[in-house]
């Protein structure tokens, strides 16, 4: 049996939400809670200030104490990627030297988005931002989110720096993933439902929204498959179906979905989220109850 591939910052890294209080202002505490729970549920690390921690409505500042109180609380146990990804250079280049101030393991860096670049101009963007520090990098690609796709070209160009060690891919092309593979990339499912065609073509992992939820389970997933009993890991997968429905499923998901598990579990005492997002309805919190019940998780 061939190895599993090396996933070089672990296996499952939530893409981790970030705890408001109810006046607007960051929960540091909350936040670090949301870390632990991750970690002691079975996640080899986590990824702050993404997406899901709605990084485009956190400050330089905030985006420090946040890294600061995620390290306190799991720092000697996990790994720590920190979202670096803006639509302006010069502000991802200041993150990721804070972030490296910090002291984390990685950073997540994104295309970006809306001023839609050239591929010059993205990799000018990439190269910009490895080079600001000695820290390893994390590839993202998201069409979906930034109406950009990087080319093969530019992961070419990317991988050429050795700092440059992996990818999370959302465009879901299982084709695009070998090649990745092939180039030299660790390669993590961006979409928790893929997580399995993504290993099957030499993925390494996750970076996960459901882990909120579903930490334990699919890490088991993940190991499972990787030591070759793919009926098991599919069975798991099946059991998880109606928490991916859930969390995944609807209009309104991401950071207010992950919350609103929290808040199910008990972690958070609230799910509130910073506009432009809205926080679940009554009806959506239920729901969310409803999936992760019939999957359960709660």
């Amino acid at each position: 049996m061939n190895s599993a591939p090396v996933a070089p910052f672990g296996r499952l890294l939530p893409a981790m939400a970030t705890a408001f209080k109810d006046d607007g202002s960051v929960d540091l505490d909350g936040t670090a809670r949301i870390a632990a729970h991750l970690v002691e549920n079975g996640s080899d690390g986590v990824v702050v200030s993404g997406t899901t921690g709605e990084s485009p409505t956190t400050t330089v500042e905030e985006d420090a104490q946040i890294l600061a109180a995620v390290k306190d609380a799991v720092g000697d146990r996990a790994t720590i990627i920190a979202g670096v990804g803006t639509n302006a250079t010069h502000h991802s280049v200041e993150l990721a030297r804070n972030a490296a101030k910090v002291g984390v393991d990685g950073v997540l860096l994104v295309t970006p988005y809306y001023n839609k670049p050239s591929p010059a101009g993205v990799q000018h963007h990439f190269r910009s931002v490895i080079d600001a520090t000695d820290l390893p990098v994390m590839l993202y690609d998201v069409p979906g989110r930034t109406g950009l796709t990087i080319d093969m070209e530019t992961y070419a160009r990317a991988i050429e720096s050795d700092k440059v060690v992996a990818v999370k891919d959302a465009h879901g092309d299982m084709v695009r993933v070998t090649r990745l593979v092939d180039m030299g990339y660790a390669v993590y499912s961006g979409d928790d439902v893929a997580t399995l065609s993504f290993l099957a073509h030499g993925g390494c992992g996750l970076v996960s929204v459901v882990a909120h939820a579903a930490a334990r389970p699919l890490a088991t997933m993940i190991d499972t498959f990787l030591a070759g009993d793919h009926p098991g890991a599919l069975e798991i997968f099946r059991r998880l179906v109606p928490a991916f429905d859930a969390v995944m499923g609807v209009t309104n998901y991401g950071a207010t979905t992950a919350k609103g598990a929290l808040q199910l579990q008990g972690i958070l005492d609230n799910r509130n989220v910073r506009g432009p997002l809205v926080p679940l309805d009554e009806a959506e919190h239920e729901a969310l109850r409803a999936g992760l019940t019939a999957a359960g998780l709660i």
